[in-house]
């Protein structure tokens, strides 16, 4: 039996809103998943989904990207759905950036929108690729 697609979701806040839409239209397929989300993305998206097991990190700017990033070094991340709001400067961009690089450098596939993340999902008849040997 293949083991839970582990799964984080992060928004910036201008994208909290198109998270917890995603996370709804997604509901049956993120039950399956192991989840983790950076604080207030995993409350709104618990709140609209319930029935969906995440576990919730810092926020973001408090060092949850930062927590994500670590989970990926340490091969405990499949993929990262993070919903970016490119108009909004952000004070941690810093720690954004380094996510960013920790998941190019482990190759783990991130979705930084709605259509790139319909795409993992959808990969492989619906089902997020899991090609990767488990780190």
């Amino acid at each position: 039996m293949a083991s839970p697609y582990r799964l984080a979701l992060i928004a910036h806040d201008e994208k909290k809103d198109d998270m917890v839409a995603f996370a709804r239209e997604h509901a049956d397929f993120l039950a399956s998943c192991d989840i983790v989300a950076t604080g207030t993305t995993g409350q709104r998206v618990l709140d609209a989904c319930p029935d969906l097991k995440i576990t919730r990190l810092k926020s973001g700017p408090l060092g949850g990207d930062q927590q994500i990033g670590a989970l990926i070094a340490e091969g405990r991340i499949d993929g990262v759905i993070f919903f970016v709001d490119p108009l909004t400067p952000m004070p941690h961009d810093v720690d954004v950036k380094a996510l960013m690089r920790l998941a190019i450098v482990y190759d783990i596939p991130l979705a930084l929108n709605h259509a790139t993340a319909e795409i993992m999902l959808n990969e492989n008849g619906g089902q997020p690729s899991q090609t990767r040997d488990a780190r």
